[in-house]
C-alpha cells in the first residue's frame, strides 16, 4: 500500500479521507466531529438535522401548522435550529483537529434559507459545504460569502463544465474540491441521467481523468477531487493514489461510516448491514424527488415495486383496445381497460388489493384500503420538504404546487427517513446504502458483529483495509 500523504482541504493539510454526508441526520455532528479529531473530513447532514432542548433531549420534528404552507416553515425552522446545534457539536468533538463540512442537497425544502441560517449561525464552525441533488449553481456565491469552501457533487465531467461555465468561475477561490460521485454505486440519490444506462455501470476512472482533465482546463489542477461513491478499502484504489494523470484526489465513505460507535443509527440498523449480501442494494426510482437511488431491497421497497406490478392503464371512454369496463371507487366510476388488464385487476380485487388510486400517467394502481389510507393521509401531512415532490405535489413557488396530481407510486421521504433514523424499524422503512454494504458480512474487520470506534476506522483505512 502505498503511503497516504495529506492534501490541503478547506485550507489545511488532512488525511485524504472524508466522511460522506448522509441525510436526514444520519452523520451527525458526534460522527463527524470524530472524523476531524482524526485528521480527516468529517460532514454532518445539513438535511433536517436533529435538534436538543436544554436538558439535551431530542426535539422530535412534529408540525403543528394548519396548512402545508405553515408546516413548511416548521420544517426550515427545525433545519436550521438542527444544523447550528449539530455544526457546534462537531465543532466542540473535532479539538481544532481535520475539518468540518456540511452536506446539504440543493433539492431539498428551501435550500438557500437553511444555508443562510446555518452558516450565520454557526460562523467559524464550518469549513466546507458539500452539496449535490440538482445544480447546485448559487451555493457558491452562498458559500463564499460567509468565507466558506464549497464542494459541488457531480457525476460527469459535464455537470461540472454547466456548473463552472455559470456561476463558479466566479468564485474559485471557494471551490475547496469537486466530489465526483459515481452514479452506479454510491448510496442515496444518484446522479444518473437519461443518456446513461442504470443496467451498464460504468468504470469510474476514465470519467474521473475526464474530469481532471476538464478541471485543468480551468486552471484548477491542484484543486482536489474527492472519490465517492463504491469505495471501501484503499487497496483497491491503489493506482488513483499520487496519480499525476489524476492529480490530488481523496476518497470519501459513505456507507462504512454507519458502522462505527459514533454512528446515530440504531443498533437494528447497525446489526442489519452485517447480513447484508451481494444485490441486497436495489438501485430504483421510486423517490420522490424522481431521482434514481440506492437502497436495501427490504419490505419497504417490496411493497413499493408491489404497487407499480398492480398497476394498468386506463381511459375514461373505450378507445382502442381499452374497451373492458372496469369500476373504480366507492362510487363505482367507470373506467376503460384492455380485457387482459381487466383480468389482472379482478385478480388483484379478489386478493383485497380493492383500492384504485390514479397515478399522473392514466393509470390506475391497485392497493390495499390500510395502504390507500396511508398514502393518503401522508400526502394531507405533507410539510414541503423537497423543493418539489411527485408524491405530494408540493412545490415551493407561489401556488406551492407543481400542478400536477401526485403520484401514489411513490411515498413520504420525510416520514421513512425520520422514522428509520429514530427507531429500530428497519424492514418497512427506507434503508439507502452503497452498493457495497454486502461487504460488512465478509470484511474480517466486522468479525463476530465488531463495531470500531471512528478513529479505528480511520487507522484502518490508512492501512489499505
Amino acid at each position: 500500500m502505498k503511503p497516504l500523504n495529506p492534501i490541503v482541504v478547506s485550507g489545511v493539510e488532512v488525511l485524504p479521507l472524508v466522511e460522506g454526508g448522509k441525510g436526514i441526520s444520519i452523520s451527525n455532528g458526534e460522527s463527524s466531529g470524530a472524523w476531524a479529531a482524526s485528521g480527516a473530513v468529517g460532514t454532518f447532514s445539513g438535511v433536517n438535522a436533529d435538534s436538543y432542548n436544554e436538558a439535551g433531549e431530542l426535539i422530535p420534528q412534529v408540525y403543528f401548522g394548519r396548512t402545508r404552507r405553515e408546516r413548511h416553515e416548521e420544517l426550515v425552522a427545525y433545519a436550521i435550529d438542527g444544523g447550528i446545534q449539530q455544526a457546534r457539536v462537531a465543532y466542540e468533538r473535532s479539538n481544532g483537529q481535520g475539518r468540518v463540512h456540511m452536506n446539504v442537497l440543493w433539492e431539498m425544502a428551501a435550500a438557500e434559507r437553511v444555508l443562510h441560517g446555518v452558516l450565520e449561525g454557526a460562523r467559524g464552525m464550518i469549513h466546507g459545504v458539500t452539496c449535490g441533488a440538482g445544480m447546485p449553481y448559487r451555493i457558491a456565491e452562498i458559500s463564499a460569502s460567509y468565507g466558506v469552501y464549497y464542494y459541488p457533487i457531480v457525476s460527469s465531467a459535464r455537470a461540472f463544465r454547466a456548473l463552472w461555465k455559470r456561476a463558479y468561475h466566479k468564485f474559485c477561490d471557494w471551490l475547496g474540491g469537486v466530489v465526483y460521485e459515481d452514479p452506479w454505486l454510491a448510496g442515496g440519490h444518484n446522479g444518473l441521467t437519461n443518456s446513461e444506462d442504470p443496467e451498464r455501470p460504468e468504470p469510474a476512472y476514465p470519467r474521473v481523468r475526464e474530469l481532471r482533465t476538464l478541471m485543468s482546463e480551468f486552471g484548477l489542477h491542484q484543486t482536489p477531487i474527492f472519490m465517492a461513491g463504491g469505495v471501501w478499502r484503499l487497496h483497491d484504489w491503489a493506482d488513483w493514489i499520487d496519480n499525476p494523470e489524476l492529480g490530488p484526489v481523496a476518497f470519501q465513505f459513505g456507507t462504512r461510516p454507519l458502522l462505527t460507535r459514533e454512528s446515530p443509527i440504531s443498533d437494528a440498523w447497525k446489526r442489519r448491514l452485517l447480513t447484508l449480501q451481494e444485490g441486497d442494494v436495489l438501485l430504483n426510482r421510486f423517490s420522490p424527488t424522481g431521482f434514481y437511488s440506492s437502497a436495501v431491497h427490504n419490505d419497504f421497497l417490496k411493497e413499493l415495486q408491489q404497487r407499480s406490478e398492480h398497476q394498468v392503464a386506463y381511459t375514461v371512454e373505450p378507445i382502442g383496445e381499452h374497451v373492458a369496463p372496469f369500476n373504480v371507487g366507492a362510487r363505482g366510476r367507470l373506467v376503460y381497460l384492455t380485457s387482459h388488464d381487466r383480468d389482472s385487476a379482478r385478480r388483484w380485487v379478489a386478493d383485497g388489493f380493492t383500492e384504485a388510486l390514479r397515478t399522473p400517467d392514466s393509470t390506475l394502481i391497485l392497493v390495499t384500503p390500510a395502504k390507500a389510507l396511508e398514502i393518503h393521509t401522508d400526502q394531507i401531512n405533507c410539510m414541503g420538504c423537497l423543493s418539489a415532490c411527485q408524491f405530494s405535489n408540493w412545490a415551493q413557488n407561489e401556488n406551492a404546487t407543481t400542478g400536477k396530481k401526485a403520484d401514489p407510486r411513490s411515498y413520504c421521504i420525510q416520514k421513512t427517513l425520520q422514522a428509520i433514523r429514530h427507531s429500530d424499524d428497519v424492514e418497512f422503512q427506507l434503508m439507502f446504502a452503497g452498493h457495497n454494504a454486502y461487504r460488512f458480512a465478509s470484511d474480517p474487520f466486522y468479525a463476530n458483529g465488531y463495531v470500531p470506534s471512528v478513529k479505528e476506522l480511520v487507522d484502518r483505512l490508512q492501512t489499505g483495509d
